[in-house]
């Protein structure tokens, strides 16, 4: 008889509406834990009061935050999270929106399985403002990039990318609400594949297996 498969561990992380966060749960709510491959063990956040710890409260789950003026160093907020979100044992850690960059500790820890999303095709448009710099290029494509964080500026292995034409009446909200719709789904398809299969990273190569 074949062992019934087990739920990976999630640790989610946010700084704002959760939206990323909230269509992981819905997923998993849909389809089951054992099914899907993950279920969220804790949501963690960089600020009080976000409608992302709202969303994980209301699902019942266990939150913590973990705010940089609480520390004397950015490097002392580094550990402290990574401290945070050891403490549950993870399998995977999603960043769902999470605006602040890890340093050395974090990546020590849980380096190769912290998954991050980008509104833009990388390598192209790196950074806090990629839709606006792909609409000021002229792009007539973007989209979004799922992949794993390393100790640049969205410079780690992808994982999986998303297309999405850019329309000459796009402004950047427009268009960005467009990318988040893809950019969810991606997430959310990505995230469990990588729990269900395992991956290797071979140099910039994710290899889901």
């Amino acid at each position: 008889m074949a062992a019934k498969p087990v739920a990976k561990r999630l640790v989610v992380l946010v700084s704002g509406s959760g939206t990323n966060l909230q269509a992981l749960l819905d997923e998993i709510e849909r389809t089951g834990a054992e099914s899907y491959g993950a279920r969220i063990v804790a949501v963690g956040a960089d600020r009080d009061g976000i409608e992302g710890l709202a969303r994980a409260e209301r699902a019942g789950l266990p939150t913590f935050v973990c705010r940089v003026k609480d520390h004397e160093t950015r490097q002392a907020w580094d550990a402290a999270l990574a401290e945070a979100v050891g403490a549950y044992e993870p399998d995977l850690v999603v960043s769902a929106g999470f605006m602040k960059i890890v340093g050395k500790e974090f990546l020590a820890r849980f380096g190769g399985r912290f998954v991050n999303t980008h509104p833009a095709l990388l390598p192209s448009f790196p950074g806090a403002h990629g839709v606006r710099d792909a609409l000021a290029y002229g792009a007539k494509v973007t989209g979004c990039t799922v992949h794993f964080v390393d100790d640049g500026v969205d410079t780690g292995p992808i994982i999986a990318q998303g297309v999405v034409e850019v329309r000459d009446e796009d402004d950047e909200s427009a268009l960005h609400e467009r990318i988040k719709d893809v950019e969810r789904r991606l997430l959310v398809e990505v995230v469990g594949r990588l729990a269900r299969n395992g991956h290797r990273i071979e140099g910039r190569k994710v290899v889901i297996q």
